[in-house]
């Protein structure tokens, strides 16, 4: 009787394990502008939100962003792709902390330590790209291990003057 039992939780553990994906969470909704994430870490999600959906089409928004970090960072780096159409067609990626040069607070933080940032976000582009895409980011650190990574899907019907 306790063997079966056994086989029982392992199989169920099991099948949790398999079948687990990360939900698709919404980070905006309004007439012209849609924009989700899906964590593409298969190990964590995390939390994203902004204030309002039409703020993202201005040059600085506000944004909350929370995890708890798997990996220490003393060194974190961006990569960041956009893809139309199943094809990349810009990738950017930028270094965001370094040993005496880091441009983020949260740089230092040790491995089950909570990161939490609250505030604003310049994209450095004038207009949100009109269409449906996605913008693919992915944060490593030093031993190249993913951080942070996620597949945000943008459909954009604004019309810019």
């Amino acid at each position: 009787m306790k063997t079966s039992n056994v086989l029982v939780l392992i199989s169920v553990l099991l099948f949790i394990n398999v079948s687990t994906e990360w939900p698709t969470h919404t980070v905006c909704k309004e007439d012209n502008l849609e924009i989700y994430y899906k964590s593409c870490d298969p190990q964590q999600d995390f939390a994203f939100s902004i204030d309002r959906c039409s703020d993202v089409a201005t040059h600085t928004f506000n944004i909350r962003a929370a995890l708890v970090l798997r990996h220490s960072i003393k060194e974190l780096y961006v990569k960041t792709d956009l893809i139309i159409n199943g094809k990349t067609v810009l990738t950017y990626s930028e270094t965001l902390c370094e040993p005496g040069h880091s441009k983020l607070i949260f740089c230092g933080k040790q491995k089950g330590e909570h990161l939490y940032y609250e505030g604003p976000v310049t994209l450095g582009i004038q207009e949100i790209p009109q269409g449906d895409y996605t913008v693919s980011a992915k944060l490593t650190n030093e031993d190249g291990v993913t951080v942070a990574c996620a597949d945000f899907t943008v459909k954009n019907y604004l019309e810019y003057y």
